[in-house]
Order: C-alpha cells, then structure tokens, then sequence
C-alpha cells in the first residue's frame, strides 16, 4: 500500500514513520541466497507550499461569511492530490485509490476501518488540515471522506494521519510478525509482564502473579480473556 500524506507539518510526521516498524516495511530486505523481501508499504509526503504560485507561499485565508481564524486554501491542496495519485489512471479507474479528510467531525476511525483500507486499497491519501479547517470545495471535488479518529479536537490533523498509517499498516502481510499478528486478533485484558519476577517501588514489592509463573497456558488463557 501507498500512503500519501499532505501535510504543512512533512518532516514531524517522517520522524515518525521512519522509525520502527513502518520504517522497516519501506525498505527492501535481503533475504536467504539471493532472495529479497519487498517493501511492504511506502510513504509519500506533499506539502502544500510547494504548489502556491506567490512569493509567500501563502496555504491559508479569510473565510467567506466570516468568522475566526483562517482557512486552508483549496487549490494548493488539489494541487498536491493531483500530484500524489493524478497519474495512477488505473488504479483510479479501479477504485483502488482512497482519499481522507483528517476531522473531528468525520465518520469514526476503527479497527474493522483499518482492516477495510488495508484489503481494498492500493493507495490511501491523508489531508492533515491545519487552522479553522480546509475548504469544503476540496472534499466535494476529491470525493473524500472526513474521518475522525476521536471525540476530541486536535491542533492539525498529523496525528490522527500517523494513527491511521500504523493501524493500517499493521493489517497488510508482512508488517507483522505472524506472532503479533494473532495477538490482533485476540480479546485480551492486555495483562502481562517480564523479568524480573519481583520489583520494589516506593518501599513496596511487586510480584507477578504465580499463575503466569506455573507454566499452565490455559489457566494463563483464561486470566488474559478475564475468564471466571
């Protein structure tokens, strides 16, 4: 998959999908002999400032009918779509192209969402909005979706684009070890530990419970699912 981000903010939100596991499924690995093992996802990132014509590169203005603060302008923000998948005329004709207003307004970002971009798209575009909010003529024109990925409201949209990315990422083959993988797929209390078996804070001692120390997987099952 392809994730295309258009963002005023490109190198925050590269420090992150560089590192770890997105930065590891964007490189080609070698494998045993002379096999290789493929990029698994790449990542793209379109500033809008770099398709204004002014000296400012000015991204932003008053809105119509008034109001606070500043709008996004669309035709930079056009502009960069048109860039980032314009050329793609077949997976276009294909629908494999799917693009995404970052909004706290927008249809709620979830897990099955997740699994549905990963299995149905061949290229995901992300618009981080900045300011009051984008220019309502770029979603009709694009044909996009808002989605929001919570009940909250955030300074721009690069963090809900970076949760989408991972969480997406996460469903395509190959990200994952086969062993995470599972743990996806399983409702767990998330209850866990490591070494060492007793640590010591503020003078008191904490132990891991004997059940996860008896070697007993199906009584360690259960406590994980809160089975009584």
């Amino acid at each position: 998959m392809h994730f295309h981000v258009i963002t005023l903010l490109p190198e925050v939100c590269q420090t992150y999908t560089d590192a770890s596991v997105l930065g590891r499924a964007q490189k080609t690995e070698k494998g045993k002999g002379a096999k290789q093992r493929g990029k698994k996802i790449s990542v793209s990132y379109y500033n809008p400032r770099d398709f204004t014509k002014d000296k400012h590169r000015k991204v932003d203005d008053k809105p119509y009918g008034g109001g606070p603060g500043m709008v996004m302008k669309a035709e930079p923000i056009l502009k960069a779509w048109q860039k980032a998948v314009g050329r793609k005329k077949e997976a276009l004709a294909a629908k494999k192209v799917k693009t995404l207003i970052m909004s706290p307004r927008g249809k709620e970002f979830t897990q099955d969402l997740a699994k549905k971009y990963a299995k149905q798209y061949d290229h995901l575009v992300l618009i981080s909005g900045r300011y009051e909010g984008i220019d309502a003529r770029v979603q009709k024109a694009l044909n996009a979706e808002e989605v929001s990925v919570g009940d909250y409201v955030l300074t721009g949209g690069e963090l809900p684009a970076l949760t989408i990315i991972d969480s997406t990422s996460r469903q395509i083959e190959g990200v994952l070890g086969d062993h995470d993988s599972l743990e996806d797929e399983r409702a767990t209390t998330g209850e866990t530990y490591t070494r060492p078996e007793v640590i010591e804070h503020k003078k008191k001692k904490l132990k891991v419970p004997a059940v996860f120390l008896g070697g007993n997987h199906a009584e360690i099952e259960k406590r994980r699912q809160n089975i009584k």
